[in-house]
């Protein structure tokens, strides 16, 4: 979706944007207005027109600032469904690390989820191994995880609130588990999950995954299928991670962010945010009045 140079306009948004960094991005990019837009733990200013991306994409990451370049017919009520990782995107916590945690073994079984979220190592062997090492925890850790440990990303509820707005359905896909995708999808009103079901006999952890993983091609074939039936005529499907292990799901994006990502999601997504919350995503669409 790149647009004629000259059509589109730039974002840029960080907690704090000097005024001497913001003109100097409104300089290179060749704009000649530019528009404070509503935030909340952010500032955020749109410029128009814009031009001469390689330029405001070094200095921007030079100056630690999020910018994104948006064509003019990037509406957000064309936005059909929105696909998001939950583990470090949509939480701020890996889940599975922070289980192990309880059994002392987290400095171990995170290092693996590291690997596999650089690409490193093939996925399903990694959560294999991981869960196998939980084998025999009692089940009240995955809860004491729920209730201790778990918070949303910054901006996670104010992004959903927005995309629910003009109609579009969330997704939440997760190679973690669903014991905690299915009680955020109650808290926060998300419409589908995709996720990996923990074996339990006797009330503990047997170390095994029932059913099908869901891995990388899993989450593609999600997105991939519920994109076809929501799209129509002229919608958007939108796909948010920040792991190698989400590339092939957003392949199946019109549009795909890399949020707070390894530097191969980054240097693969049409956006990315590192220095904003999640609800930063919604300016990268322009809103109708």
């Amino acid at each position: 979706m790149i647009a004629t140079v000259g059509t589109e306009t730039v974002i840029v948004q960080a907690p704090v944007i000097p005024t001497p960094s913001l003109k100097q991005v409104a300089k290179l990019a060749g704009a000649s207005s530019i528009e404070a837009l509503p935030t909340t733990d952010t500032q955020a200013f749109r410029l128009a027109p814009a031009g001469n991306r390689a330029a405001v994409a070094a200095f921007c990451a030079e100056s630690l600032l999020d910018f994104a370049f948006v064509p003019p017919d990037q509406r957000l009520d064309r936005v059909r469904l929105a696909a998001i990782d939950m583990d470090s995107t949509l939480i701020t916590i890996e889940c599975v690390d922070e289980i192990a945690d309880m059994l002392g073994i987290k400095r171990e079984v995170a290092a693996i989820t590291e690997s596999a979220m650089r690409g490193e190592i093939d996925f399903r062997q990694s959560l294999k191994q991981r869960v196998r090492l939980l084998t025999g925890l009692d089940m009240s850790a995955p809860q004491r995880v729920y209730d201790e440990r778990l918070r949303l990303s910054p901006g996670a509820e104010r992004m959903l609130a927005g995309f629910r707005s003009v109609g579009a359905k969330t997704l939440l896909e997760s190679g973690g588990f669903t014991f905690f995708t299915e009680r955020l999808k109650a808290r926060l009103g998300i419409d589908y999950t995709v996720s990996n079901i923990l074996e339990i006999a006797d009330g503990k952890l047997t170390g095994r995954i029932q059913e099908n993983i869901v891995d990388a091609t899993v989450k593609a074939e999600w997105i991939r299928r519920l994109g076809n039936e929501l799209r129509g005529s002229d919608g958007l499907i939108v796909g948010i991670c920040d792991g190698a292990n989400d590339l092939p799901m957003l392949a199946n994006a019109d549009i795909s962010i890399a949020y707070r990502a390894k530097p191969i999601v980054r240097a693969r997504t049409t956006y990315a945010i590192d220095q904003c919350g999640l609800d930063a995503i919604l300016n990268v669409f322009i809103h109708n009045p």
